[in-house]
């Protein structure tokens, strides 16, 4: 099936449209012709993608907090979708620590809202819940987690995402074991690329840090994490909510991240980021005793590869690259809409 021909007419529902990974989706799905409504808080950052990019100009979006269930009921029946993509979260592992009420009722009270809404719906086929490769009780183990591992989460963002898991299970189990609607969710490994302006990220942090002409600060430089390029967990997601709209014999729970081979520590990704922007950038080490953070974390993603046929097709260096190029047309004053066109359209051919 071609996954993105699939979606032109279709109507989509977005949570977390005006974020990084949210731009993103939403930019593709226009490109493909979806009709899509976005529903989210203001964008999370100045400067931000979703402005930049002028994405709003694309969909229908609406802006609300998926604490508030009413108003998000009222804008999810007026737009009477067919297919949810639930991405809205509190997203950064640091401020999960400052403020764990308001990480705990966004990620999980939103979770239940916006089922809610799908519960109560008729209009809906599909319904994909994005949470995190850190969904897992971390024991620092060298090898990936496979989807039936123990559940947990160390940190109120990870352990609030946990439980956002678990209720989807509950959702799934209690209200559409019918299969009246397919329910899966994609617990998907770090990305990175162009429009990312978050705190307390790796490579935003090295962007910030070169157009400042210093030195990029590395906190742990050994953490290792599965590093992926945003276009290939965005396109995962659309081929999941597709394929288990046609045939709900697919849906379920799936790990989204590259190989091995892309699962890099810090400083070696920095070090890639550093040969592709030049300029005699450099990085240096400086812990901030900052709180709990996993050292180790992979994913095993055989399941996905098995049931889709699917493998990454980026690897970090191009990743790198991509992210680069983005970041200096944005810099520049250069177009960025026709630059995410660009990697999209390349990332298509790649597949």
């Amino acid at each position: 099936m071609d996954v993105l021909s699939f979606y032109n007419g279709k109507k989509v529902f977005v949570t977390g449209h005006t974020g990084f990974k949210g731009s993103w989706l939403c930019k593709m799905l226009a490109n493909a012709g979806a009709k899509v409504t976005g529903y989210s808080l203001e964008p999370p950052t100045e400067p931000n993608l979703f402005e930049i990019a002028k994405i709003e100009n694309d969909i229908n979006s609406i802006i609300g907090d998926v604490r508030e269930r009413d108003v998000l009921k009222a804008a999810f029946d007026t737009a009477q979708p067919e297919i949810v993509l639930h991405l809205a979260a509190q997203p950064i592992v640091r401020d999960s620590y400052r403020d764990p009420v308001y990480t705990y009722e966004t990620n999980i009270m939103g979770t239940v809202n916006i089922l809610e809404c799908v519960r109560k719906s008729s209009c809906v086929k599909s319904f994909l819940n994005v949470t995190t490769d850190k969904v897992y009780e971390n024991k620092e183990w060298e090898w990936g987690y496979r989807e039936n591992e123990p559940l947990d989460g160390y940190d109120p963002y990870s352990n609030s995402k946990s439980c956002s898991e678990l209720v989807t299970h509950s959702y799934k189990s209690s209200f559409f074991s019918n299969g009246s609607v397919a329910i899966s969710t994609a617990r998907a490994g770090n990305v990175i690329g162009g429009g990312d302006f978050a705190n307390d990220r790796i490579i935003p942090d090295c962007i910030r840090a070169a157009m400042r002409n210093e030195n990029i600060i590395v906190r742990n430089p050994v953490s290792t994490r599965p590093y992926q390029h945003v276009l290939e967990p965005l396109y995962v997601y659309l081929m999941i909510a597709a394929k288990q709209y046609r045939d709900e014999k697919y849906a379920g729970y799936y790990n989204v991240g590259p190989d091995d081979m892309n699962c890099f520590q810090t400083g070696a990704l920095v070090d890639l980021f550093v040969k592709h922007w030049g300029e005699g950038l450099k990085w240096v080490e400086q812990y901030d005793g900052g709180p709990h953070e996993a050292n180790f974390l992979k994913l095993d993603c055989s399941k996905l590869r098995n049931v889709f046929d699917w493998k990454p097709h980026w690897n970090l260096d191009t990743a790198i690259e991509m992210t680069v190029e983005w970041s200096k047309c944005w810099i520049n004053g250069g177009d960025v809409r026709a630059c995410m066109d660009k990697e999209i359209e390349r990332f298509l051919r790649d597949i």
